[in-house]
């Protein structure tokens, strides 16, 4: 770059070691090699060049000698065919032979050509009725070969010109004179399935791609090809595509080697909405051979996964869907007509779920059991998914109604439907028809609205009783099938057990919440009891073996869902969708068992986990596996062992809160006459970290004075159960009791308290903290009320316990075997609430719309709705996110309603004084076998059960003892002598004390049973807060 002083050149030296003469060869070869190429491609060039000059002078010549035989046709036959007669048609007449040779349909003199002849060949058919001798003359077998030639060819030019000038169907006006409607009638009597010369005339039409151009006619905008006046018969065109249509499936061998992808399933029934506007065309599937032949073709190209469906479709109307569509339109004739043929019924329904599977999950709203499991999902993000035309997904969510899901299950499993198929053999075809419902039932809860195929299962299908027949026998010879070999869709690891399962659950499960207690105790309905006690067996097997044995890879299903498709048939998906579905219906089932036993508790828990051992794994190791069965089956673990763990969190959160605020205290001065009152006032504002903290209480008495006593945890629990007694007293107005004097929130509370929401917020927490600091209290619940702790949903079985008289009513309606719009009910309901009436509606235009037959299911649900969570919806919710300020949700949910009494309120069983006997201490003098204690123990097991309960009230401030026995009891109770080892008569008069906030009885030496019975009686019902201790 600058000059170094050197004016000599260097040496320029090659690191790569080659010399000037090696790279000067190798420039040298590439030239040459690129003159070789393009000297190869010049002559291709040229080559091409030839052959598109040496094509278009054919084509030329072609063009020109059409021409020539055109100008020769019209002056030979005349330009309006006037010169034509019968003859022409014949073998030996050139009239045909030209006509076909220079027909274009793109010509409009061709065109007028084409239609007049047509005319001549209506005509002339009318007058001799015998086509046949018309196009080979009296011996057809001779002159076959020709006339065929000529048929086929004629039919296919009228179809030409149909296609190119179909824009006139919308254009203008459809008539019996519409030139169009010649050709079209043509090809009606010339494919006439009595002519000879028929299949071969169609086998051409299918290889020219004849049911493509069928397809371009049909989607011409203008659909009433139809001729006015004459609606109720078929149009021409309909008439032409079905004698098409069922020739193929009436000569299937003929047409094995056509392409799919121009055939009638493919081009025809995936137009949209092809019913509404051709009716007629559903006669194709009316025929058994040609409704199997065309179920057949389509059952092949879908297993292929072979995309032979159109491609040029509008992408909020893609073909698979359309196809759908239509086929479901159709499905009433397709399975009334297989009632015979399960062989059909089964590749139809194999059909329908591949098409369905195909849709976007989220083409409804409504996905309920796919929610369950979509933030365990991985799919592709970059995946866009069309959306689906309304109107199109509306065709398809209609057809799967009641009477569909009736016709395929009685298609599928014919004479075994409605009756328990006792057989322990189960044939191919059973398994096969098995393994095509559940596929089809699995792919419509995932993209169809739930409510709607449940419903219809429920009510008009005997689906149950199929699937529990199959389920129990493959169970009892514990021999799965594997549905793999016959539903491709299911890879084929998937366990034979999980796919029955995966429909079986959940169909039940919804059948249990609209059946009544009547039907499934009384007549046994939908399964024996003996049976379902049989299916508790099962479903716990399942749960222990998909929760603990082989659990579901957590690691795979942290991706969220996102909008695109994704596998529904992993076996991942399967496994979860059926711990999710048997996790439900087993709680259901222990609801039912929990109001009318017929079961023992124990059989709904698993053998595995009812030894300490499984507790101490998700107590002290933290076993995934563990706390994974107690969140989502905790009824397979013991009542007793999940107390223990609600008692280990309720420990450990406490001693955090302890650690927390060693040195804080939150004290209270309350007034006993006016409790609730000053309870509300000081604690209600109290921060979530305050409530969980030490809270003190000081009683002020009727007098204004401080009551003696120092709370060391006596007087709050003291405050707890007196505040929380006045609270709940139905007196107050903010709750109201059943006919069994259960508690359940006041619907009309804003009546009586203007503050009631904040009011339940309150005794939310009054009950958290209760159950938080190990508190039992006195408070029975509605069990319909306790499931809102759980934020559950009531259903009609939970009503009895709120108003027997309304669900007797409601069972009447039920089973009315009149018409019951004829009893003038509508879809209101009166509110009754301290004499003010109020009518609500309870759906939108409820005051308009009666209650029928076909509604009255409804109707009964949605009275139950309004009864159990509608009118208490607020009040519950309020008090709900009171509770959860202390007790968090997932150490609720492992228990069942009637479990969260028990933790309310302890166990309503005998109080066990031998087991409070056991777990005493004693001090001061007293031993176990002291004469004063050995005569205390009598005395206390003469007590009755309510003076028992006062007596622990008295010294441990609660009147129920701790829920898993009094070895739990903190501090233990303690006995103590109160006075000297010579007592005097003083001291033997004086009444038994107590320290409640230590468990300590203060107990004299008296002389007789007799004595101290007087005295225990006198001091447990003084009732005299802590003045006596």
């Amino acid at each position: 770059m600058y000059f170094s002083g050197d004016a000599s050149s260097k040496k320029r030296v090659d690191l790569g070691g080659r010399s000037a003469r090696e790279r000067d060869r190798e420039v040298l070869l590439e030239k040459a090699r690129l003159q070789r190429q393009q000297r190869q491609w010049l002559r291709q060039q040229n080559s091409a060049a030839l052959l598109i000059q040496k094509f278009y002078r054919g084509r030329k010549a072609v063009e020109n000698e059409r021409s020539k035989l055109r100008k020769e046709f019209l002056v030979t036959y005349g330009p309006r065919c006037e010169k034509v007669n019968r003859h022409c048609f014949g073998p030996e007449s050139d009239f045909l032979r030209l006509l076909l040779f220079f027909f274009r349909g793109s010509s409009d003199v061709d065109l007028t050509t084409l239609i007049n002849s047509s005319r001549l060949l209506l005509k002339f058919s009318r007058e001799s009725c015998d086509l046949v001798c018309l196009f080979s003359g009296d011996e057809y077998s001779k002159m076959r070969a020709v006339a065929d030639y000529r048929v086929e060819r004629y039919v296919y030019c009228c179809l030409q010109a149909v296609h190119h000038n179909r824009d006139l169907f919308e254009h203008q006006s459809v008539s019996a004179n519409m030139p169009l409607m010649v050709l079209l009638d043509v090809l009606s009597l010339l494919l006439s399935h009595e002519l000879p010369w028929c299949g071969r005339v169609v086998h051409f039409l299918t290889l020219k791609k004849g049911f493509s151009l069928f397809r371009d006619i049909l989607l011409v905008r203008k659909d009433q090809m139809r001729i006015p006046g004459t609606l109720p018969d078929e149009s021409s065109l309909e008439h032409v595509i079905y004698l098409v249509s069922s020739q193929i499936g009436l000569s299937p061998s003929i047409f094995a080697q056509i392409d799919p992808r121009w055939s009638f399933s493919t081009q025809i029934l995936s137009i949209p909405f092809l019913w509404k506007k051709f009716p007629y065309l559903k006669k194709v599937f009316q025929n058994a051979a040609v409704r199997k032949y065309y179920l057949n073709q389509m059952a092949l190209y879908l297993n292929s996964r072979t995309d032979v469906l159109p491609v040029n479709t509008p992408h909020e109307l893609p073909g698979y869907a359309c196809l759908l569509g239509n086929l479901l339109e159709a499905s009433g004739i397709i399975l009334s007509a297989a009632k015979c043929d399960s062989d059909l019924a089964i590749e139809f329904t194999v059909i329908i779920t591949h098409l369905l599977g195909a849709l976007p999950s989220a083409m409804v709203a409504e996905k309920e059991v796919l929610d369950q499991v979509e933030d365990a999902l991985t799919v592709d993000e970059e995946y866009v998914e069309a959306e689906i035309s309304a109107d199109l997904k509306r065709q398809i969510t209609s057809s799967i109604d009641s009477r569909f899901l009736q016709n395929l299950v009685n298609a599928l499993f014919g004479a075994t439907t409605g009756t328990n198929n006792q057989s322990s053999d189960m044939s191919a075809k059973e398994v096969s028809a098995v393994g095509a419902v559940c596929s089809f039932l699995h792919v419509a809860f995932t993209v169809l609205p739930l409510e709607q195929v449940m419903t219809g299962l429920a009510y008009r299908t005997e689906l149950v009783h199929v699937l529990w027949s199959f389920i129990k026998r493959c169970h009892g010879k514990d021999a799965w099938p594997t549905f793999s070999d016959v539903i491709t869709t299911f890879p084929s690891e998937t366990p034979g057990w999980l796919i029955p399962l995966a429909i079986f659950c959940p169909v039940y499960k919804h059948i249990l919440m609209i059946v009544d207690n009547e039907e499934l105790y009384e007549q046994e309905k939908p399964l024996p009891l003996n049976d379902i006690c049989y299916l508790v067996a099962i479903l716990k097997e399942v749960l222990w073996q998909l929760l603990w044995v082989v659990p579901v890879n957590a690691s795979s299903l942290q991706k969220p869902l996102v909008s695109g498709q994704i596998n529904i048939f992993s076996v991942d998906v399967v496994n979860e969708k059926v711990v999710v579905a048997a996790s439900e219906l087993m709680t259901q089932l222990r609801d039912w068992n929990s109001r009318r036993p017929f079961a023992s508790a124990a059989d709904f828990n698993a053998c595995q986990a009812t030894d300490d051992s499984f507790i101490a794994q998700a107590i002290m190791t933290g076993n995934s596996r563990a706390l994974d069965i107690l969140k989502r089956a905790p009824f397979l673990v013991p009542f007793n062992s999940r107390v223990k763990l609600f008692t280990s969190q309720l420990l450990a959160a406490r001693q955090r809160n302890a650690d927390q605020f060693m040195f804080s205290r939150n004290q209270f001065r309350i007034r006993r006459d006016r409790i609730f009152e000053d309870a509300f006032n000081q604690l209600s504002h109290l921060s979530e970290k305050d409530l969980r903290g030490l809270i003190r209480i000081v009683f002020i008495n009727e007098l204004g004075v401080e009551e003696a006593g120092v709370d060391g945890g006596g007087i709050f629990k003291d405050f707890m159960e007196n505040v929380i007694r006045e609270a709940f007293d139905i007196q107050y107005g903010l709750f109201k009791e059943t006919a069994d004097h259960l508690l359940y929130p006041n619907p009309g509370s804003a009546l009586v308290r203007e503050q009631h929401l904040q009011f339940f917020h309150f005794l939310g927490t009054l009950l958290g903290k209760a159950m938080f600091e190990g508190i039992l209290v006195d408070l029975p619940f509605a069990l319909f009320f306790l499931s809102k702790l759980k934020q559950k949903h009531n259903y009609l079985n939970d009503l009895p316990s709120l108003d027997p008289e309304l669900y007797r009513h409601l069972l009447f309606l039920k089973h009315y075997q009149g018409n019951i719009s004829e009893l003038e009910l509508y879809f209101v309901i009166v509110n009754n609430e301290y004499g003010e009436q109020k009518e609500e509606e309870l759906i939108p235009g409820g005051r308009n719309k009666q209650v029928t037959n076909e509604n009255v299911i409804m109707f009964i649900h949605l009275v139950a709705n309004h009864r159990l969570n509608f009118q208490i919806r607020q009040q519950s919710l309020h008090f709900l996110r009171g509770f959860q300020q202390l007790i968090k949700k997932e150490w609720i949910e492992m228990f069942s309603e009637d479990e969260i009494q028990l933790l309310i309120s302890g166990s309503l069983e005998v109080l066990d004084v031998d087991d409070l006997r056991a777990n005493t201490q004693y001090a001061g003098g007293y031993h176990p076998d002291h004469e004063c204690i050995l005569a205390f123990w009598e005395v206390l097991k003469s007590f009755s059960l309510e003076h028992k309960k006062k007596f622990l009230k008295f010294v441990t401030g609660c009147s129920r003892g701790p829920l898993l026995g009094f070895k739990h009891l903190e501090p233990k109770l303690c006995i103590r002598r109160s006075a000297a080892s010579t007592a005097t008569e003083e001291d033997l008069n004086r009444l038994p004390t107590s320290a409640t906030c230590m468990n300590l009885l203060k107990l004299p030496p008296y002389k007789s049973k007799e004595q101290m019975r007087t005295k225990l009686m006198y001091a447990i019902n003084a009732e005299a807060g802590f003045d006596l201790s």
